[in-house]
């Protein structure tokens, strides 16, 4: 039997039958290793370009210090979060997302809000961007997103008919183009902007309760953002902006600092919120949910050399440590692969081995050996466990508890929660903006979205945003009109 001639494939020929939802344990549970097709697409995106990262390869970073300013030990057991005054080495990378490393800074575009903490257990990354939220909820869908905001293959430039053809037939991404357009899209410095884990991770205590948990870095030099025309100065003007605001503001003394505070959901309250808790495009508002403080985020020692200690920085929100865990958010069960996958590819299987990657406390005791620049290869130690010659073996501690999951394999969308919906929240947000904001917003929506060469593409993404909110959609479609007329 002929499949048909236009039918989306996988690499090896096979039809694929869902490009919109990985293959999940049961509906709402993690994700599995058989989707070969979702490990498939994350594998070949992360090694689509070399050596720079194929997102976040324009960034700057420091290093610093996390000390605890709150006793949360009742949610979570881990050391570095245990005492208040406790203080952990870290190293933060700030970035932009679609820029290639030439790229300038004041540009509209997420940023990169990652945090490595060298704590006594281990390095534990917290990989995050300085929106609460973001544009898809299924990593399968991550490559093809990336390559909307990527050079169009043909112009060589980045294209408004693909971004928003995308984004038109992804109506979960509109909460975060709101974010995106309104006026924290372009930050006025990384000093200035806030940062969330985004995803929801678990915390679990030393009795093993578990719970969700969601982190907020919230500035302590207050927002200060740049409006399209003022960024469009800077950008052309001095291209390395924000770096050289960061790299300036240490040198000078005025060490920036963050105040980290954390949203706690107990896990039995999971299944019956009126958002799905994992899904990445949602937030948990905070009447629901208040803000904990936790501790305070302080960068006060710039890298010596920004090759060795920025670039070679590898973040993956794999790296846990014990009382701290992953949620079912399908995206962050993607990163997991693909974040240390793209590292072992772009800096080398022993990235780990380099002085910004590697654990302050303990010596790393693995099996791992060879391998290109094999700077630590454990010498004549055996390679392999259980051996009985004293080598490392396991410890029968898990790092967090244990999730429930049902159901057929297969591959599921979101279970449906009692406001599940992608349009409410972008709504909410809109609503929560004052008229100057609401106009800006409508104003770069517009000038971009008016460069779309189809009508279709732009009644889809007006539709959208008319879900939204009436007097969003109103306002968009009038604008691109008036830029069209």
């Amino acid at each position: 039997m002929s499949q048909r001639v236009d039918a989306l494939t996988t690499e090896s020929g096979a039809v694929v039958a869902d490009n919109q939802n990985s293959q999940a344990a049961g509906v709402g549970g993690p994700l599995l290793v058989q989707d070969q097709y979702l490990i498939e697409k994350l594998a070949r995106f992360n090694r689509e370009r070399i050596p720079e990262r194929v997102v976040h390869a324009r960034g700057a970073g420091a290093f610093g210090y996390f000390e605890v300013t709150a006793d949360l030990s009742r949610f979570t057991r881990a050391h570095f979060l245990g005492e208040v005054g406790r203080r952990t080495e870290v190293f933060t990378r700030f970035s932009t997302v679609a820029g290639s490393l030439g790229s300038a800074d004041a540009v509209r575009d997420p940023r990169g809000f990652a945090v490595k903490f060298y704590t006594a257990e281990g390095n534990y990354d917290l990989v995050g961007n300085n929106t609460p939220v973001f544009f898809i909820k299924d990593p399968l869908k991550f490559p093809d997103f990336i390559h909307t905001q990527k050079r169009d293959p043909y112009t060589g430039s980045q294209e408004a008919d693909n971004v928003w053809d995308f984004w038109g037939h992804s109506p979960e991404a509109i909460h975060q183009v709101t974010w995106l357009f309104g006026d924290r899209g372009i930050p006025a410095s990384y000093r200035h902007m806030d940062g969330f884990s985004s995803h929801t991770y678990q915390w679990v205590n030393a009795a093993g309760e578990a719970f969700w948990v969601k982190y907020h870095f919230k500035t302590d030099q207050g927002i200060r953002n740049l409006t399209s025309e003022a960024a469009a100065a800077l950008a052309g003007a001095d291209p390395d902006s924000h770096q050289r605001d960061l790299l300036n503001a240490i040198d000078g003394g005025a060490a920036p600092s963050w105040t980290l505070k954390v949203q706690i959901m107990p896990v039995g309250e999971a299944a019956n919120y009126r958002f799905n808790p994992f899904d990445l495009t949602k937030v948990w508002p905070r009447a629901d949910y208040p803000l904990i403080e936790v501790g305070r985020l302080v960068l006060d020692r710039n890298p010596e050399n920004v090759f060795a200690e920025v670039e070679q920085a590898a973040f993956s929100p794999a790296n846990f440590v014990p009382g701290i865990g992953p949620s079912p958010d399908k995206m962050l069960q993607g990163r997991l692969f693909a974040y240390a996958d793209a590292q072992r590819y772009r800096v080398g299987i022993n990235h780990t081995q380099l002085a910004v990657n590697a654990p302050r406390a303990a010596v790393a005791r693995n099996h791992g050996r060879d391998g290109a620049m094999a700077g630590n290869p454990g010498g004549r130690a055996k390679n392999y466990e259980p051996n009985s010659f004293g080598g490392p073996d396991e410890s029968g501690a898990p790092l967090w508890a244990p999730s429930e999951v049902a159901g057929f394999t297969g591959t599921h969308a979101a279970p449906a929660h009692a406001e599940d919906d992608d349009y409410v929240q972008a709504g909410n947000l809109y609503r929560l903006m004052d008229a100057d904001e609401r106009g800006r917003l409508v104003a770069n929506i517009s000038g971009f979205l008016a460069q779309v060469s189809r009508d279709d593409i732009v009644d889809r993404v007006v539709g959208h945003f008319r879900a939204a909110d009436q007097d969003y959609g109103d306002r968009i479609e009038a604008a691109v009109k008036g830029l069209r007329a």
